[in-house]
């Protein structure tokens, strides 16, 4: 769709020199270990090194289409995700925060990706791919749109299943211009599963055995 600091003890004061003569050697001072850093709460801290990776490994995949020939690189990216994922287990990510515009960063997705790729056959080209949704009305808008006017969107309604599964099913489909709109039939049902979700990505896996990794949008998406 984690460890908490450990604490050290001080260690115990030195002993002073039993012997009274001043002219003994003064006793060096115990060595103390530097402190520990200030505990911090497991969101803001634990996920960084695993989300940092992720985001630096799918950064030059054009989406996920140059992933599509350098099966390596993929499973770079599928064990990033997974691990990411180890972190995100157990959290709720079928709430409230779930609703946003969210933006397409990475897919495995064959379908999405022949559409960005050839886009250009069509004398366009694909701009930003999004996922649009609002829990509390129970709606899921899948969105690719082709600058400056055209749009392919695809509602469905939404069934959350928390803590982390949301079902869907496509309702309807449009392909739209500046001045046309051409309906398409509904089309197929599934599930997809929030595995990571915070406040600036989310990484989700799919009835197909799909990946997406979406950010939230600097701005929302409307029909």
């Amino acid at each position: 769709m984690i460890a908490s600091s450990l604490l050290l003890a001080p260690p115990p004061p030195f002993l002073r020199n039993p012997n009274p003569n001043p002219s003994s050697p003064i006793p060096p001072k115990p060595h103390r270990l530097p402190s520990p850093p200030s505990s911090q709460s497991p969101s803001s801290t634990a996920p960084l090194l695993p989300k940092s990776l992720l985001l630096s490994l799918i950064s030059d995949q054009d989406r996920g289409i140059k992933t599509q020939s350098n099966p390596s690189k993929r499973a770079e990216i599928i064990q990033a995700i997974e691990d990411l994922a180890v972190l995100g287990a157990g959290t709720i990510t079928t709430g409230p925060s779930l609703s946003a515009t969210w933006r397409m960063l990475w897919t495995t997705e064959k379908e999405q990706l022949f559409i960005i790729k050839n886009a250009g056959l069509f004398g366009t080209s694909a701009g930003d791919v999004l996922q649009v949704i609002d829990v509390g009305n129970g709606v899921l808008n899948n969105v690719i749109t082709f600058p400056p006017d055209g749009v392919f969107f695809v509602r469905s309604s939404i069934d959350p299943a928390p803590p982390q599964r949301v079902n869907f099913k496509f309702t309807s489909a449009v392909l739209r211009g500046s001045n046309w709109e051409i309906p398409l039939p509904p089309f197929g049902q599934g599930w997809f599963e929030s595995v990571y979700m915070d406040d600036e990505i989310r990484v989700a896996k799919d009835i197909r055995g799909d990946y997406l990794v979406v950010d939230r949008a600097p701005y929302g998406w409307k029909e």
